[in-house]
């Protein structure tokens, strides 16, 4: 026993036995096999076993292909295809030593499988049998594998040009937070290995095509040299000779090429697949079959038919009367549902009237206003419906938590119901009552929207993204590919829904940084530093003056994630002054690293504009004698800064840089508010907010005067 627990295996064969995964050796056993039955003589027994293991494995490839919803979902297909190519070549090789070794004892030489498919599929009439193999060749070799092979070459093709436009697609999603990271590097793979597969199936779909010719030629090797063997090493008579030799030839290539036959129509069903989420018989079934008025057509021309003198009268009859019948039921089954869904709805309606008549007004009929909310049409209800998939519920969830990670507090959930007086693919998104943004998504169609990069146009009805305003285009699904393959931007109803519900929630962030969102985030902090919220909240810093220094980082676009560098600063200047906006500028400075680095990332340099010297100091005597709100600026000097900096602006953006405009400290919160409400885009900073580190490279001079 000792002896034996001592025993080394080799390497190869600790691995094997050593391996977790018990499947990953059938795939060198399976191609062992293959090698050995070209090689190894082998007996009619274990001929008929393989036999029926090739058709049964046909069988279970096609039943797979046509309960597979998505061509990814059978991501093995290809390898599948090979195999079962080969399988069968050495099977065609195994019998056709055995056809021409003992062809001459009788039409079981080769097996039991053989004989049954000579006998039975032919009838023992050769002819016949050498028509029907012939048949069979050319509907797999013409007409299914070609068209196969053809499909997934033209697939392959398309997946590689949309390449590009669907990575543009996974990168506007996961910038607009409507996904994380983990779903973007899945959507990529998914995108990679959708051109793998249809690569992959192109290049498999030629080993059939060269099955179904290797077949023909096995078949004809079988015949003439059993006939030869037949004749001169076996003395049989011509016609003995004939008929063994035949019979087990044709029953041969009818056992290759039927499992053939199968496993090309899989290819046809995968490769041939549009995107659905049902199986291809759910999808058969519920598409040619749902609509009465087809098959009540389809009886009466059938019915026609029938009543032609010489045609098959009672067939066509019978058939008609099943298409009419069938149409009937679907027909009575439709007016029964909405007859009933109708009396549900007045039977309700008289019940709701007479129990508001019934009940007097209480505190309880006034209802809150939502803080956010999203009203649709009807069009767009399925997005929204979670009995209907409600794609576009998901993504809210997902803005929420990404806007959650991003700024530092948590949103307002979003309140979602249908309206009727909107247009029915319409939307209105509202801030507590109040619309701050519309649009139209159109359900089932895709919104191709130019980067500025596109080439080409695209047939469809022309807009607008409504969340950046960028020129879009509405096309059908079937433009899809052709339209990201043209550089543009490819997004679906719900996708144009959340990315525009994104941006104004990030854009009115200080709006929905209420009193209770406050109070939530010094409950969140104070769970890690208690006593630093004590001491500031309420003590030091009224909750009020601390919402509205938050806000006031808010409105500018300052994330206020670092909520413990906000507390200690303002823990260290409450002492000095209670002035938000006093508070502000001073809490800005203590972040300047955050702030820079958001408008900046990852750059050392940083390229900003500037006011002229004498501009500067124009505004710094104005801002002496009327104070800090700015209001004793000369009119004709606030059109020249704001014409000035909306030029510079735009130089800054056509360059590709973030348009920030460098101000000293006691000019920034005036200029702030000056140019917000015309340049939503421009970024004012002061002197104190640039970190050490970072160096100062001015681009533009706003007030410059001409030379």
């Amino acid at each position: 026993m000792n002896a034996l627990s001592n025993l080394k295996l080799p390497p190869w064969l600790q691995g094997m036995a050593n391996a977790k995964n018990k499947g990953s050796i059938a795939a060198p056993i399976l191609i062992v096999m293959l090698l050995a039955m070209m090689i190894l003589p082998l007996p009619a027994f274990v001929l008929d076993m393989f036999f029926s293991f090739n058709i049964a494995l046909a069988v279970i490839v096609l039943l797979t292909s046509l309960y597979t919803v998505k061509p990814l979902d059978f991501m093995s297909f290809p390898t599948i295809l090979l195999v079962s190519t080969m399988l069968r070549l050495s099977l065609n090789v195994a019998s056709t030593r055995v056809v021409l070794t003992e062809g001459h004892t009788g039409a079981d030489a080769a097996g039991k499988v053989i004989e049954a498919f000579g006998h039975f599929l032919i009838g023992g009439n050769y002819t016949v049998g050498i028509v029907v193999f012939v048949i069979l060749t050319i509907i797999n070799f013409v007409v299914v594998t070609k068209g196969a092979g053809r499909i997934a070459e033209v697939g392959a093709r398309f997946a590689l040009d949309a390449m590009p436009g669907k990575q543009m697609a996974i990168d506007a999603d996961l910038n607009a937070g409507l996904i994380g990271e983990a779903d973007a590097k899945k959507r990529r793979s998914e995108v990679s290995m959708e051109a793998e597969f249809y690569g992959a199936m192109d290049g498999a779909s030629k080993y059939v095509r060269g099955d179904a010719v290797a077949g023909i030629l096995v078949t004809v090797i079988n015949v003439v040299g059993g006939l030869l063997v037949g004749l001169i090493q076996h003395d049989m008579v011509f016609a003995d000779a004939l008929k063994n030799y035949t019979l087990l030839a044709i029953g041969d290539g009818l056992v290759a090429q039927i499992p053939s036959l199968i496993i090309s129509i899989a290819a046809g069903i995968v490769v041939s697949r549009v995107a659905s989420d049902k199986d291809i018989g759910t999808q058969l079934v519920g598409e040619l079959f749902s609509k009465p008025e087809v098959l009540y057509i389809t009886a009466g021309i059938i019915g026609g038919l029938g009543l032609i003198p010489g045609m098959p009268n009672l067939v066509f009859i019978m058939l008609a009367g099943t298409l009419g019948g069938s149409a009937y039921l679907m027909s009575k089954k439709k007016v029964e549902k909405v007859a009933a869904d109708t009396a549900a709805a007045e039977a309700a309606a008289p019940a709701a009237a007479a129990a508001s008549e019934q009940e007097e007004a209480t505190w309880q009929d006034i209802m809150p206003v939502d803080t956010l909310g999203l009203e649709v049409g009807y069009r767009l209800i399925p997005l929204v419906d979670k009995t209907q998939g409600g794609e576009l519920l998901k993504r809210i969830k997902g803005i929420r938590k990404k806007f959650a990670q991003e700024v530092g507090f948590l949103a307002p959930p979003v309140h979602i119901r249908d309206n009727l007086e909107l247009k029915p693919s319409a939307y209105r998104i509202a801030l507590k009552g109040v619309e701050v943004g519309t649009g139209e998504a159109f359900n089932g169609q895709f919104l191709a929207i130019n980067p500025g990069m596109a080439t080409g146009t695209l047939q469809g009805m022309v807009t607008t993204d409504p969340a950046f305003g960028l020129p879009a285009v509405w096309i059908d699904a079937s433009l899809r590919d052709q339209a990201q393959s043209m550089g543009y931007t490819v997004v679906d109803a719900g996708t144009v829904v959340a990315t525009h519900l994104n941006h104004l929630i990030t854009t009115h962030a200080s709006e929905l940084l209420g009193r209770s969102e406050v109070q939530s985030l010094l409950d969140h902090l104070g769970k890690e530093s208690p006593k630093l919220v004590e001491d500031l909240v309420p003590k030091m810093v009224s909750i009020s003056t601390l919402q509205k220094v938050l806000q006031n980082l808010l409105m500018e676009g300052v994330h206020i994630r670092d909520m413990r560098t906000i507390i200690e600063t303002l823990a260290e200047h409450a002492v000095h002054t209670q002035d938000p906006g006093d508070l502000t500028a001073l809490v800005r400075i203590a972040l300047g690293r955050a702030i820079v680095q958001q408008l900046f990332p990852g750059s050392g340099e940083l390229s900003v504009m500037t006011l002229d010297n004498r501009l500067e100091r124009l505004l710094m005597q104005a801002l002496a004698a009327s104070g800090p709100d700015g209001a004793g600026i000369e009119p004709g000097l606030a059109d020249t800064i704001a014409q000035q900096a909306a030029s510079a602006a735009q130089q800054q953006e056509a360059l590709g840089l973030t348009p920030v405009l460098l101000v000293p400290g006691p000019l920034r919160a005036l200029l702030s508010r000056f140019l917000r409400r015309s340049l939503p885009q421009l970024k004012v900073l002061s002197h104190a907010e640039i970190p050490e580190s970072k160096t100062i490279r001015v681009t533009a001079l706003v007030g410059q005067q001409p030379t």
